[in-house]
């Protein structure tokens, strides 16, 4: 009983990470309708910026919100200096171009911050709690990612579905000449929606980073897992993104303990490929109308 709890606890948590890169992928989708390759890196990036504050001798709060800021300002520029030559044209140039940026910042992070590992810290406990002399595999910064997680999700809900901003950048997103006719600033909602998404993006590099050790490819796998949940619970849902994240992390928490570690790539993929012949357009996707 005590295995079968730590194994869940610990893919719930897992779960969380996975979904907090998948809200940005959902976000960055929602937005412009492309698929960001770039966002971890983007993330790593942000994430180093808030270890060199703290390694100054600065508060994590003040590193953890100046990599939120960075985020911001890294997406927006890439939007206007990278990706907005080739709005307009096929959606597979700007994703070719991410998959560039994912390379380019790669190589920059490493000549900057060095490619060896570095320790980064956490603002909140990672012993687990005490219940009855037994140890719960359920940290402090755990419930912190649970918690942050769950914030950011409630958040691009509102955006998207109660604010006349989130309905200009989903209407940017689908036609870009129709919104223009209709008044709206396509261009400043596209720059928006980067910029949003990298913040989002920044706060899962910084969870997935706290309590850890990072390097310029750190991110490198929840690219995968990321997008695997995103897919899970459908690029347009929010909520069905951190639904399949939790799915995910949970079901390989379980492979890994129960089966083994070595199938936890097999067993995403498997997931993957049976959500995409079930459900294409993920389990929470909306069904569209069909024209004739």
């Amino acid at each position: 009983m005590q295995q079968l709890l730590t194994t869940f606890l610990t893919g719930l948590t897992l779960g969380m990470v996975y979904a907090a890169f998948a809200l940005a992928l959902v976000l960055i989708w929602r937005s412009t309708r492309i698929v960001n390759f770039a966002q971890a890196p983007m993330a790593m990036i942000t994430t180093y910026v808030a270890l060199v504050i703290v390694d100054a001798g600065m508060s994590y709060w003040i590193g953890f919100a100046a990599a939120l800021l960075s985020g911001l300002v890294l997406g927006a520029v890439i939007e206007r200096v990278v990706i907005r030559p080739v709005e307009g044209k096929p959606e597979i140039n700007a994703i070719i171009l991410t998959l560039g940026l994912f390379v380019v910042i790669h190589a920059v992070a490493a000549i900057i911050f060095g490619s060896g590992f570095r320790s980064f810290p956490a603002p909140f406990g990672l012993r687990g709690f005490e219940a009855g002399g037994v140890t719960i595999a359920l940290t402090g910064f755990a419930v912190f990612t649970i918690c942050s997680v769950a914030v950011v999700m409630l958040l691009l809900v509102a955006l998207f579905q109660h604010t006349d901003i989130g309905l200009k950048m989903r209407a940017s997103a689908f036609n870009q000449e129709v919104s223009r006719m209709l008044g709206v600033k396509v261009t400043r909602m596209l720059t928006l929606g980067w910029a949003l998404a990298a913040v989002v993006g920044s706060l899962s590099g910084l969870l997935i980073a706290g309590g850890s050790l990072v390097s310029p490819s750190y991110m490198d796998s929840v690219v995968v897992y990321g997008f695997v949940a995103a897919v899970l619970g459908g690029l347009d849902s929010p909520g069905g993104a951190v639904v399949g994240g939790l799915l995910l992390g949970v079901s390989l928490s379980f492979v890994s303990g129960y089966v083994g570690s070595d199938l936890v790539a097999l067993a995403s993929l498997a997931i993957l490929i049976v959500v995409l012949l079930v459900r294409p357009a993920g389990l929470f996707s909306h069904a569209t109308a069909r024209r004739v």
